[in-house]
């Protein structure tokens, strides 16, 4: 130390003088400027948003903090923190178990609804619960999104949404490339625990169709990382069974572009696909109707999964427990096993005996 200068402590990047004197560190949070007036570990900071650790996965200059060590990773001038709030629970206590019932499983859990629904494009939560309670579902699929850190006490889902009662499955809505997947169900899996996430990588912001190049990629990265992967594909039975040989627990091709309502567009090209699987092929995307979800139920489908069609129908609820009834008359149909078509007519009435 030279003469007359005052003794400094270095801590890392910080710079203490024998006063206390604290430079200021500048990190990036959520894609926002941040400063540090203090020295601060990822718990610090944290409690210092009024953050709930318990509620949040961080990541830090692109790599997963573990929530064990909030508390022992301290902060550095640049970081780039991304704070995300996901929050979900496993199946309702006893689904699937009665005897005889026809029950549908993926990746070894077994559901009592084969109907599984969105949770986007309510006009508020309470509507959200409302229309999930109506519909029967067991699984909601949810989206990963940054905390808004200027007001922590923001209404979560989950606070509406049981986790306890439902199934949460993270989903990648909105990436656009295998990387951006990857990231968002890393975060999900250290944000909740979830292994079972449904992934969708899409390959424009149009027609919002799968980026089956980048599906592929994505999805054989997730397998060899053991996420139990629920695959958005498209209609095409040489794609589907590629998925399924690299070990997808669940097919799922879409009926229609993402939110269009269209109804089935290729039932040709899904029946094959399901006469091929052996895991559970579920019709995702293109619903718009009652008759729309029953019809992918006749052709032998597993289960639906649709948002849209619930939540921008003219009455939400309502438009709930019609697809629920939709898909379990479209099932029991195939099950029961519908009638020859004829070219033509058969009467019902026999002519033996006609006056």
């Amino acid at each position: 130390m030279l003469h007359g200068q005052p003794r400094r402590h270095i801590l890392g990047p910080l710079v203490l003088t024998k006063n206390t004197e604290y430079i200021p560190m500048h990190i990036t949070l959520n894609g926002e400027p941040h400063n540090l007036e203090a020295p601060m570990t990822v718990a610090g900071l944290l409690g210092e948003l009024g953050l709930d650790t318990k509620k949040v996965a961080v990541e830090r200059n692109l790599e997963i903090v573990p929530k064990s060590t909030y508390s022992d990773v301290d902060l550095a001038d640049g970081d780039r923190l991304e704070v995300v709030h996901f929050i979900g629970g496993g199946a309702p206590e006893g689904a699937g178990s009665l005897p005889g019932k026809d029950t549908f499983e993926v990746a070894g859990k077994v559901f009592s609804s084969r109907l599984l629904v969105g949770t986007g494009k309510y006009k508020d939560f309470e509507e959200t619960a409302e229309a999930i309670e109506a519909s029967g579902a067991e699984i909601v699929t949810v989206a990963v999104r940054r905390v808004n850190v200027t007001n922590p006490k923001e209404p979560m889902l989950v606070d509406y949404v049981d986790p306890k009662k439902y199934t949460y499955l993270p989903n990648t809505a909105g990436c656009h490339t295998a990387d951006d997947a990857l990231r968002t169900l890393r975060l999900a899996r250290e944000a909740g625990g979830w292994d079972l996430v449904k992934l969708e990588v899409l390959w424009d912001h149009v027609t919002l169709y799968p980026h089956m190049t980048e599906t592929l990629k994505a999805a054989e990265d997730l397998i060899k990382e053991d996420f139990k992967v629920m695959v958005y594909c498209s209609d095409d039975p040489v794609m589907a069974q590629r998925l399924e040989d690299m070990g997808c627990s669940a097919i799922m091709p879409l009926g229609a572009p993402i939110g269009s309502g269209l109804g089935i567009q290729n039932p040709v090209g899904i029946r094959l696909i399901i006469e091929q699987a052996n895991v559970p092929v579920l019709v995702d995307a293109g619903v718009g109707t009652a008759s729309d979800a029953a019809e992918a139920m006749e052709l032998g489908c597993d289960g639906v999964l649709m948002n849209t069609a619930i939540a921008e129908a003219k009455d939400p609820i309502a438009m709930a427990r019609a697809m629920k009834h939709a898909v379990e008359a479209g099932r029991l149909a195939y099950l029961a096993g519908r009638m020859p078509k004829k070219m033509y007519a058969d009467p019902s009435s026999p002519l033996a005996g006609l006056i």
